[in-house]
C-alpha cells in the first residue's frame, strides 16, 4: 500500500525541494488512507512542476473543519483549499471560504445545476455524492434478523450489534441524526435515539474507526453507504456486505471543496478545484472513494452501477435549515447519550 505524504508523515527533502511552491489541502483521513488522494496529488504535480501539494488530514471531515476554523481563530491556517465538506457542515464552512470563480474552473459545466444550486453563495463546489445507511456483514447475522425499518433497529437481538459514528465529530454520524429527524420529525427522532442507544455497541469518533471495526467483526451491523456492496464485489468478488434500505430510504450525502478566505494561489486554487472535477479524476470516485461522481461526463463502472444503490427515497434536509438547528439538536442528542 502506497504510503501517503500528510502533514503528520516524515520525509527528508532536498534543498530543492523544500524551495518548492505549496498547496495546501485540508480533508479527512479516509480520502487520503482509501481516496483518490494519490491520483489527484500525482497529476496535479505533473500539472504545475515545482509545486508540492500537500494534504492535511488529521481527523473526520468535521474534525479537520473545526481544526482549520480554530487555526483561522488563532491568526492564520496554511490551508489553501477545504475538500470533503458534507451538505451539514456547508453554511458553516463557506463562512470561511471565497467564492470561486467558475470561468477558471470550465469542468463545472459538466455538473448538475441542481447539485450547484443548493449553494446559492457559490462558495463551494461539490465532487462525490452518495447515501448513507446501515450495512449489515451477511456472514455474522443471518438475512432473518437484518434490521428492514427503523423499529426494526430496536428489536432486542440486535443489542450490541451495531456501530455507529457521533453526530458531533462525524459526518455520517450527523447524516443518521438528521435522517431520523427526517424520519420522525422534531419530537419523534429523540425518543426513536432514547430506544436505539440501547442497542448500539459503541460510537465512534468518525467512520473510520467504525467501519475497522465492523470489518473486524466486532458488530455485524454499520452506519456506511449504500455503495457499501459495490465495494465488497469489486475489491473481493463477494456480496458479503449488504446495505439496507429502510422503507426504500437512505440519506442524500453530498460532499464539498472550496477555497479558503485568505489563499492567494488564485490559478493554483482554481486548477486543482478543476482538476478534481476532470473526468480523468471524477472516474476514479467510484472505485476508490466508493461515492458517486458528480460529473455528468463520466459512466459508472458496470459493476459499481449494478451493485451500488440508489434508495427510492433520499432523505434530506437544506443545509440552511441545518445550520439554524445544528446546535440544539447535537445538545439534545448529547443528553440523550449521556443519560443512556
Amino acid at each position: 500500500m502506497r504510503i501517503f505524504r500528510t502533514l503528520l508523515a516524515v520525509t527528508f527533502v532536498g534543498a530543492a525541494a523544500m524551495a518548492a511552491e505549496e498547496l495546501y489541502v485540508y480533508t479527512y483521513d479516509s480520502f487520503v488512507s482509501w481516496g483518490p488522494a494519490a491520483a489527484i496529488e500525482e497529476a496535479f504535480e505533473a500539472a504545475h512542476p515545482g509545486v508540492d501539494l500537500i494534504w492535511v488530514a488529521p481527523g473526520s471531515s468535521s474534525e479537520t473543519l473545526s481544526r482549520m476554523i480554530a487555526e483561522i481563530g488563532a491568526g492564520g491556517t496554511e490551508a489553501d483549499v477545504f475538500l470533503g465538506i458534507s451538505d451539514a457542515d456547508l453554511t458553516r464552512a463557506s463562512a470561511y471560504l471565497q467564492p470561486y470563480d467558475p470561468d477558471l474552473v470550465p469542468n463545472v459545466a459538466h455538473v448538475p445545476e441542481e447539485l450547484l444550486g443548493i449553494d446559492p453563495e457559490g462558495a463551494a463546489l461539490p465532487f462525490d455524492q452518495g447515501y448513507v445507511a446501515f450495512v449489515y456483514d451477511s456472514e455474522r447475522l443471518p438475512e432473518k434478523f437484518a434490521p428492514r425499518t427503523f423499529g426494526d433497529l430496536l428489536r432486542c437481538e440486535l443489542k450490541g450489534k451495531v456501530i455507529v459514528q457521533d453526530p458531533r465529530t462525524s459526518s455520517t454520524g450527523r447524516a443518521l441524526l438528521l435522517w431520523t429527524i427526517w424520519r420522525f420529525g422534531e419530537r419523534g427522532w429523540v425518543d426513536f435515539w432514547r430506544a436505539f442507544l440501547r442497542n448500539v455497541l459503541v460510537v465512534t469518533k468518525g467512520w473510520s474507526e467504525a467501519y475497522d471495526m465492523f470489518l473486524a467483526g466486532e458488530a455485524p451491523i454499520v452506519l456506511s453507504f449504500t455503495t457499501d456492496t459495490a465495494y465488497s464485489w469489486i475489491e473481493h468478488k463477494s456480496l458479503r456486505y449488504r446495505v439496507i434500505l429502510f422503507d426504500g430510504e437512505a440519506y442524500r450525502f453530498v460532499e464539498w471543496m472550496g477555497i479558503v478566505k485568505g489563499s492567494d494561489k488564485v490559478k493554483l486554487t482554481h486548477d486543482f478545484l478543476n482538476l478534481v472535477l476532470s473526468k480523468e479524476i471524477q472516474e476514479r470516485i467510484p472505485t476508490s472513494q466508493w461515492m458517486f461522481p458528480v460529473s455528468e461526463a463520466v459512466e459508472l463502472p458496470k459493476d459499481f452501477a449494478e451493485y451500488a444503490v440508489v434508495p427510492e427515497v433520499p432523505a434530506w434536509i437544506p443545509p440552511g435549515r441545518v445550520a439554524e438547528n445544528l446546535e440544539r439538536w447535537l445538545q439534545v442528542w448529547q443528553r440523550l447519550l449521556i443519560r443512556d
